[in-house]
């Protein structure tokens, strides 16, 4: 076991270190463990066969569809009509054009799937406008950074389409519906501490806007919001599962964007299926590398013996994942979101069954732990991407991130430590 170990982590971490991608990195490290139990040969085969048969998934569909139905919603002029929207719900509050940039996230992000891709659309629209009104870049760009992951909790999520495949099925439906509470629970606690701090600064509010502009802002957004009505009216009410929403999403998407705005033509469907395809084969050659890393951990007993381990430095389930939420937070900072939530769902979900919790509730504790990291650095890609939208140095803005920060690990502690808050809409609505 303690080879298994030693050779599986070992390795994996001695790869990333001299700079092997992160796929390559985790099957290498997969097939040297299981070469402590058998030839070379049958060692490589186990490792090509995971991969196929565990890519070999009708739920996995849902995630090239999505990414698709994102890219073209990120390039049919809807983060602008969303923005439009935000300055009708945060406009009157101070800084309005801080909060505007958070609830612009929150919906951009939900509709998206996609936190890089919140930070890049909302931030880039919004940047020179608070530049333009006096806001303090970094300050803006510290809450553009930290709001965008909220969109990785609000349905529809790729990222717990992931962890319901590698949880062994945990129901989509419950676990997208889990994902609403804590999402807007963490926008609006950046949003507290962005009032707060944009009061002291006396930032200006947005003028009132008319009746008129506040229902075009209103009509203009409500088709790409009913994108997430029809997904989750359809899945939740059992008219077509998960998988065949994201179809129905991309159906959607393209009417809204080549039929209805004309934002896109028909010549940029093939960049735009170019790059899905190539976002789909990132994520799906990580997704077979971590099958046949979790293959090698249950080969080799390691998930049994950590379980073991946790398990006996006490019987206190609240000190057990106040520990698994603490090395959650510090994989974060140097491991991107998707690798983290493969690699270690299979590590840290028999400790948690063992202390009687929910598989629901702790994917969504999984995915709000590692949203804190993607947004900070050495390894935060939201960070990055939002410090390069906005031409604000990264070490200009990690003092104003600090609060949010803050804020952020509050709200994880809270949904961690409260389940109801992830469970109280599945069971309102599933019985679940």
């Amino acid at each position: 076991m303690a080879n298994a170990i030693l050779i599986l982590f070992g390795s994996f971490g001695l790869l990333m270190l001299i700079g092997v991608p992160i796929a390559f990195a985790i099957g290498i490290a997969a097939a040297a463990t299981f070469l402590l139990f058998m030839g070379f040969e049958q060692s490589m085969f186990i490792v090509a066969q995971q991969m196929a048969s565990g890519l070999d998934s009708f739920t996995l569909l849902a995630i090239p569809m999505f990414i698709l139905a994102g890219n073209i919603m990120n390039r049919g002029g809807i983060a602008r009509r969303l923005i439009e929207l935000a300055k009708v719900l945060g406009g009157r509050l101070p800084g309005a054009l801080v909060h505007v940039n958070i609830i612009a996230n929150m919906l951009f992000g939900s509709i998206s799937g996609s936190a890089v891709a919140s930070a890049a659309a909302v931030g880039g629209v919004m940047a020179p406008v608070q530049k333009r009104e006096g806001y303090d870049p970094a300050f803006c760009t510290a809450a553009n950074v930290a709001s965008c992951p909220t969109g990785l909790l609000i349905p529809p999520s790729t990222t717990l389409i992931v962890y319901s495949l590698i949880s062994g099925g945990t129901s989509i439906a419950a676990l997208f519906l889990a994902g609403y509470l804590p999402g807007i629970l963490m926008g609006v606690a950046l949003m507290v501490v962005a009032g707060v701090i944009s009061k002291k600064r006396g930032y200006p509010v947005v003028p009132r806007p008319s009746a008129a502009q506040a229902f075009a802002a209103m009509r203009d957004a409500v088709l790409p919001l009913g994108l997430i009505v029809i997904i989750m009216g359809g899945i939740v009410g059992g008219i077509f599962t998960a998988t065949e929403a994201s179809a129905i999403a991309v159906v959607y998407a393209l009417v809204l964007a080549l039929v209805w705005y004309r934002e896109i033509g028909l010549r940029d469907l093939p960049k735009l299926l170019i790059d899905s395809a190539v976002t789909t084969s990132i994520v799906l050659l990580m997704i077979g590398c971590s099958i046949a890393m979790s293959r090698a951990m249950a080969f080799g007993g390691i998930p049994g013996t950590i379980s073991a381990y946790l398990l006996g430095l006490t019987d206190n389930p609240y000190m057990i994942l106040l520990v698994i939420v603490i090395i959650l937070l510090i994989i974060g900072t140097f491991m991107d979101m998707t690798p983290a939530l493969l690699i270690f769902t299979p590590i840290f979900l028999p400790v948690v069954r063992d202390l009687g919790i929910d598989p629901v509730h702790f994917g969504i504790i999984m995915t709000i732990n590692l949203c804190v990291g993607i947004c900070t650095p050495p390894v935060g890609s939201a960070l990055f991407v939002g410090c390069s939208i906005s031409g604000v140095s990264i070490a200009r803005v990690l003092r104003p991130l600090l609060p949010f920060y803050a804020v952020l690990i509050a709200v994880v502690i809270l949904v961690t430590f409260v389940p109801e808050i992830s469970l109280f809409l599945p069971r309102l609505l599933l019985g679940y």
